[in-house]
């Protein structure tokens, strides 16, 4: 398997995204929706990787699929990170698709239709945006900007993490919510903003975009400081340098 395989595989897919045609239903509430695209998607995507790598696993968002434990290598599949944002025609909406290797992910793959950007990371190799090599900014936590969000599946942290924003906002440039973890952690992989923060998110939320964030010169953890669990719900903090990472987890833990 080359990451160019994987690449294609994820190109392909994407074809069964860009269509105005697509249902709608709720998983619990209106907050947490799928599509049909959604479905259509990961059945692609698993049913190509299966072909390329029979013995590999696979921990997917959507049909509980996870088949994650007994395998040497295992597929992390959000076939639509953003789903909202899809739904309304919003830009920042990926197909997200990570391989893990024992406990490290090996590649990555986030790819936004809508933009056409391509970012794509192995283990060891670098990071990637359309084929040009990407890196972190260099700028200092006052000058940077923060990715997060208010916890849209699980309100009931919402003081929490108004607290952790409100104290990083005074201490920082600025704060962007786009809507979707991968692209942000992508954009601070780039460039864009050096910081993120959300209180929990599930693996195929953030397992290929990580990679991707370190292969550019980033650090991302769990919100308690620990190295992320990619087969388990985890909050997640990031910065594009060790001193804003440090600063960061201080603001996390002040108000956890």
């Amino acid at each position: 398997m080359t990451i160019q395989q994987l690449i294609a595989i994820v190109r392909d897919a994407s074809g069964l995204m860009v269509t105005d045609g697509f249902d709608i239903e709720q998983k619990d509430g209106c907050e947490n929706i799928v599509t049909s695209s959604d479905v259509a998607v990961q059945d692609f995507l698993c049913q190509q990787l299966s072909l390329l790598m029979p013995s590999s696993g696979f921990l997917c968002e959507e049909k509980d699929m996870n088949d994650a434990q007994p395998h040497e290598y295992t597929w992390i599949i959000d076939p639509i990170d953003g789903t909202a944002n899809y739904s309304r025609g919003i830009d920042q909406c990926a197909i997200c698709v990570g391989l893990k290797h024992g406990e490290e992910m090996e590649m990555g793959v986030v790819y936004l239709p809508r933009t056409d950007e391509m970012f794509y990371a192995e283990k060891g190799k670098g990071a990637f945006c359309n084929g040009k090599r990407i890196h972190v900014s260099e700028r200092a936590f006052n000058n940077g900007v923060l990715c997060t969000a208010l916890p849209v599946y699980h309100k009931e942290y919402t003081d929490i993490c108004s607290r952790i924003i409100i104290d990083a906002f005074h201490q920082c440039n600025d704060i962007r919510r786009f809507g979707a973890c991968a692209p942000e952690l992508c954009y601070l992989a780039m460039g864009r903003c050096e910081l993120y923060f959300e209180y929990l998110l599930s693996p195929w939320d953030y397992a290929a975009a990580s990679l991707i964030l370190t292969e550019a010169g980033g650090i991302i953890s769990s919100a308690q400081g620990c190295p992320l669990c990619l087969t388990e719900p985890s909050g997640v903090i990031a910065a594009n340098n060790a001193a804003n990472y440090r600063q960061l987890l201080d603001i996390v833990k002040r108000h956890s």
